[in-house]
């Protein structure tokens, strides 16, 4: 049996890849359950839906393996993961979806520098470098105005803890994933954050009229169960411990590129240069963030 530590890194990098193309699809895909459930109701549905499914399928392996410290770390990534999904809700519901969508991503120039506080290891210029390009990409992909102005309201101002709130999920992942089983504490995640969710659901939000839940809206709400929160964030968990959370902020960040170009391919969305402008900015940033100019200087000089 294949050892996870004798996989490539580069296969863990594919995989953030697909996970990044899960959640751009999902966008694309959610519209009438987003349209029904409150976000409260949403996430904790979701999450604890996906987290007894996974206990289910790992109940050997989480009774084996949990502990009290386990338990306790799984919780902060429920706590970090819920705060950042909520405060992101919160934000959308006074700046344009654009604007939200592009000042999330910023989490991505946020992570080096976290990872720097936690792990004591300094972020390269290339990484810092490659996310802000990556940043400036994605307000040519998220926000289609180009007379947009940025201020820093209420809206924005929910939106940038969200950033913050996902930037330090990331980079706890990244250390509990190199402590506890990463499976296990999977399952604890998705427990707690859908607890979370329902909690606040009960105590501020309407639970909607079973008639609008209709066999579409069941549909939508599976998909982000199994594909969006099991298997994407599995993926995310489990790739953490392999790949720096700088690069894997990076890829993950294609989530928005991949939501435009769904949209592009299902609902004729029209892809105009300020789109593949963005798009090229973005590739650069990854391949800046994966060495890959720095190599070809030092050829040059070795040649």
């Amino acid at each position: 049996m294949i050892s996870p530590a004798n996989i490539p890194t580069s296969v863990y990098k594919l995989l953030l890849l697909f996970a990044a193309m899960i959640w751009g699809f999902s966008f694309v895909v959610m519209k009438d359950v987003v349209a029904v459930f409150p976000p409260a109701w949403l996430l904790g549905i979701r999450f604890v839906a996906a987290g007894f499914i996974l206990l289910l399928c790992l109940w050997k392996r989480v009774r084996s393996r949990m502990s009290l410290k386990l338990l306790g770390a799984g919780i902060v990534l429920g706590a970090l993961d819920f705060s950042g999904f909520f405060t992101q809700t919160v934000g959308l519901q006074s700046i344009s979806p654009g604007v939200n969508a592009f000042l999330t991503a910023t989490y991505c120039v946020i992570v080096p520098f976290l990872w720097w506080l936690l792990a004591r290891r300094k972020p390269s210029v290339a990484n810092v470098g490659a996310a802000v390009i990556a940043v400036v990409g994605i307000w040519f992909v998220s926000v289609n105005d180009s007379g947009t102005h940025l201020s820093i309201g209420f809206g924005e101002a929910m939106t940038l803890l969200c950033a913050i709130f996902f930037a330090l999920h990331m980079v706890y992942v990244s250390k509990f994933s190199r402590l506890y089983d990463v499976l296990v504490l999977t399952v604890v995640q998705f427990i707690s954050e859908g607890c979370f969710g329902l909690l606040l659901g009960v105590a501020t939000e309407t639970f909607p009229s079973i008639a609008l839940i209709t066999p579409s809206v069941i549909g939508q709400m599976a998909f982000l169960v199994v594909f969006a929160s099991i298997i994407a964030f599995g993926i995310q968990n489990i790739s953490l411990s392999f790949v720096p959370p700088a690069q894997a902020s990076l890829l993950l960040c294609l989530e928005s590129v991949f939501g435009v170009l769904f949209s592009v391919l299902l609902y004729g969305e029209i892809l105009t240069v300020r789109l593949v402008f963005g798009f090229a900015l973005i590739f650069i940033a990854i391949l800046m963030s994966e060495g890959i100019f720095s190599r070809k200087k030092r050829d040059k000089v070795s040649t």
